[in-house]
């Protein structure tokens, strides 16, 4: 369950316990004054006075935790998997033989490079501006030669540099 959601509930059992607290407390003043003949000075008085301040006390503890939990940000995960991705890429990453590489696989290959080491497939045929078909056969070739990586992301398919 994602935290703003869990801060609403929380702030919801807040407020249903700051209710019950509110109906015990007017039910004690009820029954201390049809039971108490020494008026304000009885010690039951005193009494529901600290009640009243423990329970009021214990609404506001947990409205503030809801509220934090309501206001606090998620971390995001994606985003910091994918910086950490690209951090191995950058460190493990040899420079690419380009003359062991073809005209056509030396443009896909630097399109990838751009992209900082991972690129859909399908942003691959913008960029080089080749067919589908074209594209798939020199990646073919490029994952044959251990030069790159793909990994199927949905209906597409994710292009990584390999570590080499």
């Amino acid at each position: 369950m994602k935290n703003k959601n869990v801060g609403f509930l929380v702030v919801g059992i807040a407020i249903v316990m700051g209710l019950l607290v509110l109906v015990f407390n007017n039910g004690m003043r009820d029954v201390v004054n049809q039971s108490c003949s020494h008026g304000p000075s009885c010690s039951m008085w005193g009494t529901i006075k600290t009640q009243t301040w423990i329970g009021i006390t214990l609404v506001g503890i947990v409205l503030v935790v809801g509220l934090v939990l309501i206001f606090t940000k998620e971390e995001e995960r994606i985003i910091v998997k994918i910086k950490k991705i690209k951090e191995k890429i950058k460190k493990k990453s040899k420079p690419i033989d380009y003359s062991k590489l073809g005209r056509d696989e030396k443009v896909v290959v630097k399109v990838i490079e751009e992209a900082k080491g991972a690129i859909f497939q399908s942003d691959i045929v913008d960029k080089s501006e080749f067919s589908k078909v074209k594209v798939t056969r020199i990646l073919d070739k490029l994952e044959g030669q251990g030069l790159i990586e793909r990994k199927r992301r949905g209906m597409t398919n994710m292009v990584v540099l390999s570590d080499r």
